[in-house]
């Protein structure tokens, strides 16, 4: 996806196909319709998506940059709609970026320009992994490479279950590029081809280098002894991960990972709340953060603009089913396992958390439907593989209003009833629907999900938590509210850098602390919990 396609083009498919008629005459748009139909070219979205915005908020008002995150002065020709319009929809967020962090964030991407593909520093490098020879000190070099995964976001789209043959191509492939001008994919003819060969273990991995001595983090002054470091080193950062592999999260081991020229990294983790344990990296990443539990806030609006086909899906729904309501409830149900967590289990915890914490109201069961209130709307968002917890949700006010005559509704993009993995026209609908939970204005989010991680980030949204249900027994209580809306990095090392050996990672900083939802893990937060 690094180059420019016919997505942006007046060929780009919005909603509106088949019109089925609800109950009540309403009608209905279903995700699918976007892989099937298209009516909506991209000038015409750019201008009903600017005058909906304007109608509530002067342009004055408008922070199109989210606070300096993007780069401005940046004109694609309409290649990528929602890096220009996601600001206009989504609310302002409390959380501003450090002027720090803009600065640094534009000085990567001069950096990222002079080494992206087919560069002079960049064909310098490719030259060692052609040769499969010993690299140059990292002192001759400019630039230095992590491809195979975005390490500066280690977080993997859901639904992509292993590496892709291109590096970044499966990772990017609902996105367009976020680097102005430049593009995160290595061109086809990039010299390592067999990027599925690599896992645990691998001879270069590491972990392996490190038993087998061909790397040393144990000295200071010459972290790599013998000959020059290979040319690239593989980082194995999946949940399966050694002992060894984990090393690359102490100091020494970045001082010797600095002399190599490449790094090919795997990880199914959000591993930032490492990076903040390791005293070469926690300064830097302190000044550019000021609100810890802002980073993936920050670097999902910075990194994550759909491409304009799931743009297209996203406003469109936004527009005809949530803009107009006076709060919008997000609520994405995952279940892991239907033996611990059958339908009526986890519908009747749904139920308990939206009423017990007044997140949804409760039924008139004296009035009736007639007597709702139509200026007081609250927009209720369920993203689920299945369709029944809209109906069971719904269901309670069909007959009977809720209190204080809120008039409530209840929507669902779509219902899979399955996950399917590489399948194009299922991300989609899955990134998509991640857009649209992040304009909610409160949001009921699964244990331990990627999807709800991305919602709540995307929205800046403190989040509360449906526990994982044991036993196909109703959790008690059935929410809890979340510390902070950081993603929890659920395989962390039981290895403590700093005092060399096994302890607890959770206590070393006061901004670092265990998940609610994963106790195991650990999270970044403001302040210690």
């Amino acid at each position: 996806m690094g180059e420019r396609s016919t997505e942006g083009e007046t060929s780009c498919r919005g909603w509106i196909a088949e019109e089925e008629k609800e109950e009540g005459g309403q009608l209905r748009f279903h995700l699918d319709d976007v892989v099937k139909f298209g009516v909506m070219n991209h000038q015409f979205r750019a201008g009903f998506v600017d005058f909906f915005f304007s109608r509530g908020q002067s342009s004055a008002l408008r922070d199109e940059y989210y606070g300096g995150l993007l780069a401005g002065g940046f004109d694609d020709g309409g290649f990528c709609l929602s890096r220009n319009q996601s600001a206009m929809l989504r609310k302002p967020s409390p959380y501003k970026p450090s002027t720090y962090l803009v600065k640094m964030l534009r000085r990567y991407e001069d950096r990222h320009r002079r080494c992206g593909p087919h560069t002079a520093s960049y064909n310098k490098t490719t030259e060692f992994l052609k040769s499969r020879g010993a690299a140059a000190r990292a002192a001759e070099m400019e630039c230095k490479y992590d491809p195979f995964s975005l390490v500066h976001l280690p977080l993997r789209c859901p639904h992509r279950q292993g590496p892709p043959d291109r590096p970044g191509e499966g990772l990017l492939q609902p996105h367009v590029r976020a680097l102005p001008g430049t593009t995160w994919l290595l061109p086809r003819d990039f010299p390592i081809s067999n990027m599925r060969s690599f896992g645990l273990g691998d001879a270069l991995s590491y972990g392996s280098l490190l038993r087998n001595k061909r790397i040393r983090n144990d000295v200071v002054d010459r972290p790599v002894s013998g000959p020059p470091p290979p040319p690239f080193v593989y980082l194995h950062l999946v949940g399966d991960y050694s002992l060894q592999d984990t090393f690359f999260f102490c100091d020494q081991d970045q001082l010797a990972l600095r002399e190599v020229p490449w790094l090919l990294v795997r990880s199914d983790n959000y591993f930032v709340p490492a990076l903040f344990l390791n005293s070469i990296f926690e300064p830097e990443l302190r000044f550019m953060f000021h609100e810890k539990e802002a980073v993936f806030h920050h670097l999902c609006r910075y990194l994550f603009h759909p491409t304009n086909k799931v743009w297209g899906m996203v406003t469109s729904y936004y527009q005809t089913y949530l803009a107009a309501a006076t709060e919008r409830v997000g609520i994405q149900i995952r279940v892991f396992d239907k033996g611990e967590a059958p339908f009526e289990v986890v519908l009747k915890q749904v139920i308990n958390c939206t009423l017990q914490e007044k997140l949804l109201p409760w039924v008139d069961q004296k009035g009736a439907v007639s007597e709702a209130d139509r200026r007081k709307t609250k927009a209720v968002l369920i993203t689920s593989l299945y369709s029944g917890y809209l109906e069971g949700i719904q269901n309670m006010y069909l007959e009977h209003p809720a209190a204080g005559g809120m008039l409530v509704s209840f929507h669902q993009p779509s219902h899979e009833e399955r996950q399917v993995k590489d399948k194009e026209d299922h991300d989609m609908k899955a990134w998509a629907e991640m857009n649209l939970l992040g304009f909610a204005d409160v949001l009921i989010t699964s244990a331990q999900s990627t999807f709800g991680y991305i919602g709540q980030a995307l929205g800046g949204v403190k989040p509360w938590i449906l526990f994982r249900p044991e036993k196909a027994a109703v959790p008690e209580p059935a929410c809890v509210r979340d510390i902070s809306m950081e993603p929890c990095f659920h395989s962390v090392p039981h290895y403590v850098c700093r005092e060399k050996k096994n302890g607890d990672n959770s206590k070393l900083v006061p901004y670092v602390t265990h998940c609610k939802d994963a106790p195991w893990g650990i999270k970044l937060v403001d302040q210690a919990v």
